[in-house]
């Protein structure tokens, strides 16, 4: 709603909020790796933020109207630090117990459920949001994240009776080390680096993008109604597109491809669709660009992304992931937020972000193409181990 009605320009320094609130999260997860097995792990992760949609239900119960505004603003990061967390530490343990072979065919299918639920999840929010209680709503997303820990539990004993991914002995103990060999790790490693940078120039021309697509929207499509349902249509055909691709040709395409080609796709194209916008800044332009890119990215280039995790060691997969997709990940968003404030503040428009992203996207075109290569050739190491 803030995109769509003007608030747009608060969104840097709510990114730098989030940023913050993440940077302090990320010390406290490590620490709990060093004294929880990955199911207690999980399990604490979850619960704590259960316990924090109850305060938030009891906060905006007694605050006054002039709290709830400050409620919401700490609302909105606080959802920010939940979906990087939560969808993080889930795709922690996809890492931990599958391989790299498992992996090709099996995380299509695995982020499908998440693209599912997202679209359940919005339909009913959707077409309950007028009728039902807002208190009542944020229950059940805490009685659906119980239940996530339920399947998480499930999903590890399976996992041992299948001798799947981690060896028994490992997936009942803590991980070891420092609480900050996430950071530590990532900077001393060139393969974890280079991940690092695909999710940093992921991120920066993805907000790029929204911020194109909030422009070239607003000036062309004068009725705020209009606005909300064409921004709606577009999370349609995501959606749609991506439940389709993730179902019948992720895996397809990862096994018959391989994980370089794979990451490739989603630059390629950005690289296509900033330059098209650099000439062409129109609203049916952006359409096409945003939904084949995001598609893209979320049926094609994640599941190939959570695959560089499978032959890496499960120290870096649980501290040295979740702060590239924390940290890192928010960190693009800033980059991405402030370039847009300091292109406005000297004057340009929409086509200055696309002549920005090209370059970006050919960087991270190369830089998919090295991860898939150095992924191959850490493999049969990972899997002797």
């Amino acid at each position: 709603e803030m995109g769509v009605e003007g608030g747009i320009d608060h969104l840097p320094w709510l990114f730098t909020g989030t940023l913050i609130a993440i940077i302090v999260a990320n010390i406290p997860f490590a620490a709990l790796t060093k004294k929880f097995a990955r199911v207690k792990l999980i399990s604490v992760s979850y619960r704590f933020f259960i316990l924090n949609l109850l305060i938030f239900i009891g906060l905006i119960h007694f605050a006054t109207p002039e709290q709830k505004i400050w409620i919401g603003r700490i609302f909105f990061i606080w959802t920010s630090v939940f979906n990087l967390f939560v969808v993080s530490i889930f795709w922690i343990l996809m890492v931990d117990v599958f391989n790299l072979p498992q992996s090709k065919r099996l995380f299509g299918f695995i982020a499908a459920g998440g693209t599912f639920g997202a679209v359940v999840g919005s339909s009913v929010t959707m077409t309950l949001a007028k009728h039902v209680p807002t208190a009542v709503l944020m229950l059940s997303s805490a009685a659906i994240l119980e239940f996530a820990v339920f399947c998480v539990r499930r999903l590890a004993s399976l996992s041992e009776k299948l001798k799947l991914g981690a060896k028994a002995e490992e997936a009942h103990h803590p991980i070891s080390g420092n609480v900050f060999s996430g950071i530590s790790h990532t900077l001393s490693s060139t393969y974890l680096l280079n991940i690092s940078l695909f999710t940093l120039l992921g991120t920066v021309t993805s907000t790029t993008l929204y911020f194109q697509q909030a422009e070239i929207v607003h000036d062309h499509v004068a009725n705020s109604a209009e606005r909300i349902a064409l921004f709606a249509q577009i999370e349609v055909l995501v959606n749609t597109i991506t439940l389709l691709c993730q179902i019948f040709f992720t895996a397809k395409i990862l096994k018959r491809f391989g994980v370089s080609v794979t990451l490739m796709l989603v630059p390629a194209f950005s690289l296509i669709g900033f330059g098209v916008l650099s000439v062409w800044p129109t609203v049916t332009a952006i359409i096409a660009v945003q939904v084949i890119r995001r598609a893209g990215n979320f049926a094609l280039a994640r599941p190939a992304f959570e695959s560089l995790f499978t032959v890496i060691p499960r120290e870096d997969k649980y501290r040295a992931k979740a702060f590239m997709d924390t940290v890192v990940y928010r960190t693009g968003d800033q980059v991405g937020a402030w370039s847009k404030t300091l292109l406005a503040f000297f004057g340009f428009g929409a086509t200055a972000f696309s002549l920005i992203a090209v370059p970006a996207s050919f960087v991270w075109l190369i830089n998919s193409y090295w991860l898939g290569k150095r992924q191959r050739a850490l493999a049969p190491k990972a899997h002797s181990n």
